[in-house]
């Protein structure tokens, strides 16, 4: 249920927002992003509480208490938001804003489309420069396809990820459910790794961000298939390879999207990677597709991306419209 009547009309705004003015580099220069806020609560949270010393079942239950405090308190602040907001002039409108500041349309097309212009105006050096601020894999160990490839999967997870899972939530629970959701994927990015630091205090959240990113993930890999057509793609194949391979990938939400996004350009996507200090060797999504993808693949990405968010916006217009 709604949590307001005109949620998914203000989400339109939202979106429309978010992708005409995106976050301002001037801005966010100036003042630390909210994100950046809640990222400072989980580091506290890990410095005090995530001890090498203590027993795994201490540090288990030290962050489900960290993930209870995000859940709990991003529900409260974003419905203290929305109660302050919604009774002063102007209110909603700055509930337009405040929620754009959590989508990432404009931001995903600038730094993936940054890495398509850094492999075409400076080379490989220029396109290792440019997908090391979005991906995690060392960029050293890099070659262009692989650049390419790592660009392209990082437009298909974070299209899910950063624009449709907040989508959902603010459509499903308003302001609370956006904050709630973007505090544990927070989380999730920075402590939910399985590695000895973090296997136990990270578990909760990576576990729970799993979940709340369970519709979100099917939902991007529908879009991104429907819009296939616009890279001379087939629709037929993108929901044949994301049904097919998304169980391919280590995470069970990631698949889905990036599976589409390689049947849409039909390109092999996943495959061993390189990590600073360790390498997966997982299959590849789409296996019969082109390795050697390049900055033009890049392209065909961003244009798919671009359309899938038209697409998500035209199912929100189509739905407030239906409840109207």
């Amino acid at each position: 249920m709604l949590i307001y009547e005109n949620a998914l009309w203000l989400l339109l705004a939202v979106l429309l927002l978010d992708a005409v003015v995106g976050d301002p580099d001037w801005l966010w220069r100036r003042l630390p992003h909210p994100v950046v806020w809640i990222g400072n609560l989980i580091s506290l949270f890990d410095r005090k509480l995530n001890r090498t010393s203590s027993r795994s079942e201490s540090r288990k239950n030290a962050g489900l208490a960290l993930l209870l405090v995000l859940v709990f308190g991003g529900l409260i602040l974003g419905g203290v938001l929305h109660l302050v907001l919604a009774r002063i002039p102007f209110g909603e409108a700055l509930i337009v804003v405040v929620a754009a500041v959590f989508i990432a349309q404009n931001s995903l097309y600038r730094h993936v489309a940054a890495v398509r212009d850094g492999l075409e105006s400076g080379g490989l050096e220029g396109g290792r420069k440019a997908v090391a601020m979005i991906v995690g894999r060392d960029p050293a160990q890099l070659d262009e396809p692989g650049v390419s490839r790592a660009a392209i999967e990082s437009c298909a997870e974070n299209f899910s990820d950063g624009v449709v899972a907040p989508v959902f939530w603010f459509a499903l629970l308003g302001l609370p459910g956006l904050l709630a959701y973007k505090a544990v994927n927070t989380a999730d990015s920075m402590i939910g790794h399985k590695n000895e630091t973090y296997q136990d205090f990270g578990w909760a959240s990576a576990r729970f961000d799993d979940l709340i990113n369970l519709p979100a993930s099917r939902l991007s890999g529908v879009f991104i298939a429907l819009c296939a057509p616009l890279a001379h793609g087939s629709i037929r194949r993108a929901i044949t390879c994301m049904v097919r391979d998304a169980k391919l990938h280590r995470s069970p939400n990631a698949g889905w999207p990036e599976a589409a996004m390689a049947g849409a350009l039909d390109i092999a996507l996943a495959g061993p990677r390189t990590y600073p200090g360790y390498t997966v060797d997982d299959p590849y999504m789409n296996e019969a597709g082109r390795i050697e993808a390049t900055a033009n693949d890049i392209d065909r990405a961003v244009i798919v991306m671009i359309a899938a968010c038209g697409v998500q916006a035209l199912l929100v217009l189509l739905i407030a419209v239906l409840i109207r």
